[in-house]
Parts: structure tokens; sequence; C-alpha cells
């Protein structure tokens, strides 16, 4: 009899042992994430329009995607140093960073790669243009954060907004901002539009600034908002900065 509740009492102690392990490991990977308000020292890649966010297409989409012109430049998160840059038939270029903390960023579907493996990258840098190489449906960066490291399967990806910041699908956010709001890095598309601010239009085109919208746009322009997507063919009233509007 003394045997049995011997054994038994090892057995529940065996059992707590290992929960305790269990709980202490979950506690220290939840521990590493910042909270929904995002991380206040990372920053935006890049201007666009969030066209996709993470969790969609069946919870397959690992990562967010920011709509913009092409070229446009795609900055570095964080300081860092490039794990990988190259060419993949489905991330087209790609580039991957290691950063402080464990976690790796990947900039895909760009039309030019700025950087090589191993180059120490500081924050704000620009590592290549914004395209749509690869698998890539329309001009867009497709960012993604993963923990620890990235895997074919994605097991570590996580919520680019837990250290960005929440946004929508059809939000406008700007690169070089941390997701305090404080203009971390001036980003070389915002320096454009402003030196093009002066004359937004040439010769009956109107260069698209930071905050437009056409609603906004057909009122400066005596045009409703109907006649200017009908003489540019545009099928939504989705518009990004440096885009060129017919407005005569």
């Amino acid at each position: 009899m003394r045997d049995y509740i011997r054994r038994f009492l090892i057995a529940i102690i065996m059992a707590l042992c290992v929960s305790l392990l269990f709980l202490g490991g979950k506690h220290s990977q939840a521990a590493g994430l910042p909270n929904s308000a995002g991380n206040p020292h990372w920053i935006w890649p890049s201007d666009g329009v969030v066209s996709d966010t993470f969790g969609t297409r069946m919870e397959k989409h690992k990562g967010i995607d920011i709509a913009g012109g092409i070229g446009a430049p795609i900055l570095a998160v964080e300081d860092g140093i490039v794990e990988k840059s190259y060419f993949s038939d489905t991330y087209g270029n790609v580039i991957f960073i290691k950063h402080p903390k464990n976690f790796v960023t990947v900039y895909a579907h760009l039309n030019k790669r700025s950087v090589q493996e191993g180059q120490k990258i500081k924050q704000g840098n620009v590592i290549g243009m914004m395209g749509k190489t690869g698998q890539a449906t329309g001009t867009h960066l497709h960012f993604e954060v993963h923990q620890m490291e990235w895997r074919y399967d994605k097991k570590y990806a996580i919520d680019p907004e837990k250290l960005l910041g929440k946004t929508e699908v059809g939000e406008f956010v700007r690169g070089g901002v941390a997701s305090n709001g404080v203009i971390a890095v001036s980003s070389p598309i915002r320096e454009q539009n402003q030196k093009a601010s002066a004359k937004p239009v040439i010769n009956g085109k109107y260069i698209v600034r930071q905050g437009d919208t056409l609603y906004s746009i057909a009122l400066k322009q005596n045009l409703t908002v109907a006649r200017i997507k009908e003489i540019n063919h545009l099928t939504s009233d989705l518009i990004v900065p440096k885009q060129v509007l017919l407005v005569k």
C-alpha cells in the first residue's frame, strides 16, 4: 500500500514539474512580443496603402501588403544584418534581415534589391525598390515578421502589426514613421512629394500627394470623382502618392 501511495505521489510531482516547464516556456515566448500598440522603435517600411493584412486567405497570408508605386523606396524597419538577398519564384526579389531580439523581417516582390548578404543595415536605409516580381498580382511590398527564424512552413510568423502598430485595409501608411507617430526617418517618397507640392498640376496632369483623395482632388479641380475615374480609367477610389492623374 505504501509503495502504491509513493508511486502516486511521484507521478503527481512529475506532472506538476512538466506543467510548470510548459507554462514557463509559453510565458517567455509571449514576453518577447510587443503589445498591440506596436514597437515605438520600428518604422513602416514604405509609403503606400495597406491592401491586405495578416491571417487572410484562409490564414495562409503570413504578412502585410502595402501597395504603392513601382520603384518606391523600401526602408529597413530596424537595424540588422542582411541574412538573404536573392530572387525567388514566389517572393520574387526578396530580402531577409535579422534584427535584435531574434526578429527576422522579409521584404518581397521587390523591383530591385540594393543590399547583399552579410551587409549591416541601419534603420531607415533604402534596401530596395517596390515592384511586382514573383507571384504578385500588382505592385506592392509583401512584408513579414518572424520570431527566431524564417522557416518554409512559416511556423514562427507573427502579425507585423504587433511591431508596426494597428492598421486597416485601405489605410495609408508612411514609410519612416514609427508606431507612436514619430517621424524616425525622413521618407524619400515624402521628400519627393514635398518638392512637387508647389506645382501639383503640370500640363493638365495632377501629381498625387500624401493625404490626397479623389474627392479632395475633384474639389480642387472643379471636377467630379466620377469624371476623374472616367478619364483615368480607374476602377476604384484607390490612389497613391506620386501617381499621375489626368485632370483636363
